[in-house]
């Protein structure tokens, strides 16, 4: 309105259609396409951005059955200086569900992804898996018991950069996976291992087992989410599930968590994109200034009730 030109770069095509008078569409570093954002679909979008038709995620019917994962009373302080103390969380979590826990970034998400995967310890009895108490285990006993987690920091938490695809593996997965004999690494278990994960999720890299800083951030993101999943754990924690990520692989995460969901694992999503949280969750919970929401059925809320609750705002009515 000023008068000055704006170059704006995103995949969020709900935004580009609200507030570009033009778009360049790239797909592997060449122009394909360019269009009048409000005159196109997000759908129509995201073809010429991927070249193919992206599916929607599809409903698997699943019923939800014994209390899996468990967290009562819990509190714990802030991790640093910028971050937020826990308050008395409660949360269930049963098998064949997926909860989402929506809240705006530094609310305490990290603290609560940290007490979840043992990065941080928490008083007995506060986080039971299957009704064993886990507040004291750290993450790789947690795994050992089924559980899986994804960080929202794909490259630097639940990657290292520098190092190739099977030795990401072998980090995560060396007490569970079956990577280990006789206390040696039986590389090509590993080798196996990463080729299978690369196939389901059609993970794209350049060259034969690279580092994990040469993948796009959509592809080392479906290659974190795919290691966890063909884990089958029974309990998977996963942060921005599909932050930064382009249509095709969000579309691809997403419909592989509710399959997950669907054979019988305990789904847990913190995400700040309520879209996400209600395509995916059966029951939605907000997390702000440290404190949980009751776990709603996402059926019964609506964005605005859910963007207040966000906001510090309870007690609203859907």
């Amino acid at each position: 309105a000023e008068g000055r030109s704006i170059l704006y770069i995103s995949h969020k095509l709900d935004e580009v259609r609200r507030l570009c008078d033009r778009a360049t569409i790239l797909r592997m570093g060449k122009v394909v396409a360019t269009a009048v954002p409000r005159e196109e679909t997000a759908a129509s979008l995201a073809r010429l951005m991927v070249g193919t038709e992206v599916k929607e995620v599809r409903a698997v019917a699943h019923a939800a059955g014994a209390d899996r994962l468990v967290v009562a009373g819990l509190s714990l302080p802030a991790q640093d200086a910028h971050g937020t103390s826990l308050k008395d969380i409660a949360l269930t979590v049963r098998s064949g569900e997926i909860v989402g826990i929506a809240g705006i970034a530094g609310n305490g998400q990290d603290e609560f992804f940290a007490a979840l995967s043992g990065e941080t310890s928490s008083a007995p009895g506060t986080i039971t898996l299957d009704g064993r108490p886990v507040g004291a285990l750290g993450i790789t006993a947690r795994r050992r018991l089924g559980a899986s987690f994804v960080p929202e920091e794909r490259l630097g938490h639940a990657c290292a950069p520098r190092f190739t695809l099977t030795e990401n593996a072998l980090l995560s997965g060396h007490a569970t996976s079956g990577f280990l004999a006789r206390g040696l690494i039986d590389r090509s278990v590993v080798a196996g291992w990463v080729d299978r994960v690369v196939k389901a999720f059609d993970v794209r890299m350049s060259g034969q087992d690279p580092e994990a800083r040469a993948l796009s951030g959509g592809n080392l993101q479906k290659f974190v989410v795919g290691r966890e999943i063909l884990r089958e754990p029974s309990l998977l924690v996963v942060a921005q599930p599909t932050w930064g990520v382009d249509a095709a692989a969000a579309a691809t995460i997403r419909q592989a968590l509710v399959d997950l969901a669907a054979r019988g694992a305990a789904v847990l999503v913190i995400s700040q994109d309520l879209d996400e949280l209600f395509a995916l969750a059966d029951r939605l919970a907000v997390i702000s200034e440290g404190r949980l929401s009751e776990a709603r059925p996402t059926r019964e809320l609506d964005r605005e009730t859910v963007g207040l609750m966000m906001g510090g705002i309870h007690g609203v009515a859907a």
